[in-house]
């Protein structure tokens, strides 16, 4: 009898002690991750800034490896915001991809100048799609912000940017432009 004592503390014991700590770290570990899931349920934004950005005609490229390549020059325009406003410089480029299966990934990079002087540059990186049986026109990006340092748009350096991009109807003898809206992420 004593040995079978001795054999269970030794040997089983550990083990279902083991089970029942690793089970509470489990439910523990399980309550945290759906806590976690709940803070990015639902993002929230803040309006920065919309852009009316003037665009040139597109260069064709070409068929590569990956898709059809192109440029579409950006030539000026002007934004506004809550904080900020200004004009946005000429002498950007979005190149594009339009990809096999039909959508336009965006890799745009420009440059916005304040109304009180500071230059920001812009990273705008999207994705395009016309839409699949129904689902209509889609197009999302993720902006970088890069402020000088020590300005009063230095906070722009702090956070995580999204963007919408619109193609307004144009009217008779209007330039070409988009409509870019960039929110930061709370």
């Amino acid at each position: 009898m004593f040995k079978l004592k001795n054999h269970i503390i030794r040997y089983a014991l550990p083990g279902l002690l083991i089970a029942f700590l690793g089970s509470h770290k489990i439910i523990a570990q399980e309550a945290h991750s759906s806590q976690r899931e709940e803070i990015y349920k639902d993002f929230k934004t803040e309006l920065i800034l919309e852009a009316s950005v003037k665009i040139g005609n597109r260069i064709n490229v070409g068929e590569s490896k990956r898709g059809l390549r192109r440029v579409i020059p950006i030539t000026g325009g002007s934004f506004i915001g809550p904080k900020i406003k200004g004009n946005v410089l000429p002498d950007g480029e979005d190149w594009q991809l339009v990809r096999p299966d039909g959508d336009t990934e965006l890799y745009a990079r420009y440059l916005l100048k304040t109304d009180d002087g500071h230059v920001i540059q812009i990273i705008n990186q999207g994705l395009m799609s016309m839409g699949t049986s129904g689902d209509g026109f889609y197009c999302k990006s993720v902006i970088d912000l890069e402020a000088p340092r020590n300005s009063p748009y230095d906070y722009l350096n702090h956070a995580i940017f999204i963007g919408t991009l619109k193609m307004p109807t144009l009217k008779a003898g209007e330039e070409p432009y988009v409509i870019i809206t960039v929110y930061k992420l709370l």
